[in-house]
């Protein structure tokens, strides 16, 4: 078991939240080392300060957060399939939160790619490095707002306001979910989708930090 090593939060994220200049100081690690402040720890393990799933489980966090910046770290194998689920409403339905998307970029539609608010909005620019190297994110919700600063760039800006009927995106394009994005819950906890797909193949996070904001 590993402690995590303190990080510096992107300055863009905290600008667009208002959060203060101390937000660094104020984060704390996502997962604790023991994996006690985590549903479903049995099936992740730390392995030299990284997060590796050992099946298809969804680490979850035991607590719940609605507004906050998440900064984090992964990379994947050749075929991974992940993602960073937020605020789930039912930790049992992957449908019933924002899944931004991990894996290699092989999806083959712009709403899988990585970053994507899976099945619901693409990023704007494609800043995924090759598989072996890492990615990062920074994760900001606050309210219906949902946005990811990947690797440097901002890729997605989105208020779930903006869907307003269940199955449907605001450009007229289908989705699998079964509400309204605008109904999504606004809490809940965060999730790290275990192996997933025919592949099961390994993916690895780190730095997992958290900023709650008001």
């Amino acid at each position: 078991m590993h402690f995590l090593a303190p990080r510096t939060f992107l300055t863009a994220a905290l600008v667009v939240c208002g959060a203060a200049s101390a937000f660094a100081a104020d984060a704390k690690d996502l997962f604790a080392p023991d994996l006690s402040n985590a549903t479903n720890a049995e099936h992740w393990k730390w392995d030299n300060g990284e997060l590796v799933a050992k099946d298809h489980e969804t680490l979850w966090t035991k607590d719940s957060y609605s507004n906050f910046i998440l900064d984090l770290d992964f990379k994947v194998a050749k075929e991974s399939n992940s993602g960073v689920f937020l605020r789930s409403g039912n930790i049992k339905d992957t449908l019933a939160a924002p899944e931004i998307q991990v894996h290699e970029n092989t999806d083959g539609s712009k709403y899988g790619m990585v970053a994507a608010i899976y099945d619901a909005m693409p990023p704007k620019k494609d800043m995924n490095k090759p598989a072996g190297e890492w990615n990062h994110y920074t994760i900001t919700c606050k309210g219906s707002v949902i946005i990811v600063v990947f690797n440097g760039e901002e890729v997605i800006h989105a208020d779930l306001n903006d869907w307003t009927e269940k199955g449907k995106n605001p450009d007229g394009t289908p989705n699998k979910f079964k509400v309204a994005l605008k109904d999504w819950s606004h809490t809940g906890p965060i999730g790290l989708q275990g192996l997933h797909g025919k592949a099961q193949a390994p993916v690895w996070y780190k730095n997992l930090k958290i900023q709650v904001l008001e």
